[in-house]
């Protein structure tokens, strides 16, 4: 990837978010996106460090099939990319911002987690057009994948958080956000090339 190509993607998926036609903000969705209001920025504590292995699991994907996450090692990076609940509005802006940005990611496996149930993000998705990568459910045991990095919050949604981890399954870069906000897709382009160059 080149420098140019990169930033020209990252101007046009800053320049399309803040324009309205992603859903934050829209009314893109109608009704059936649910606004829980303000929320406290983070509720959790990290179990996960930088430069730990990242803790390995198994997840249910809206595909159909379980994915897991020592399957990608020696393949590609991976990021993980928690969001706390389908069909709120900054989540269902975040993800459908990746579909945008998706040649930024050709080097990168990109897993998204939530504790929702398969149907919903099945639902959700579909509304939102469909994404180009793996939806995962952290449903049941509930919130296990999240609570095991820490990112777990006290009302049972996980946070806003990003994980990069590379080919050798070691964390690379973490970041959890307010959850309030969506994640700059600048910080993680620029900490993507620190792994992958």
């Amino acid at each position: 990837m080149n420098t140019i190509r990169i930033t020209i993607v990252v101007i046009i998926a800053f320049f399309i978010a803040i324009t309205g036609y992603v859903i934050a903000g829209s009314t893109a969705y109608g009704n059936k996106i649910y606004d829980p209001g303000k929320l406290k920025p983070v509720d959790s504590e990290l179990k996960v460090k930088i430069n730990e292995k990242a803790p390995d699991f198994t997840l249910p994907s809206i595909s159909g099939k379980s994915v897991r996450l020592s399957s990608f090692y020696g393949k590609k990076n991976i990021m993980l990319t928690f969001i706390p609940a389908a069909w709120t509005p900054v989540c269902s802006d975040q993800w459908p911002g990746y579909n945008i940005a998706q040649e930024l990611f050709e080097d990168t496996i990109l897993l998204g987690i939530s504790v929702d149930n398969i149907p919903s993000l099945f639902a959700w998705t579909r509304e939102m057009g469909g994404l180009w990568f793996d939806v995962l459910s952290d449903f049941w045991p509930h919130g296990a994948v999240s609570s095991s990095y820490g990112i777990l919050r006290t009302d049972g949604v996980s946070e806003r958080a990003i994980f990069l981890i590379d080919k050798k399954g070691v964390i690379r870069f973490i970041h959890v956000e307010d959850i309030n906000i969506r994640p700059d897709l600048g910080m993680i382009v620029k900490e993507l090339k620190k792994i992958i160059f």
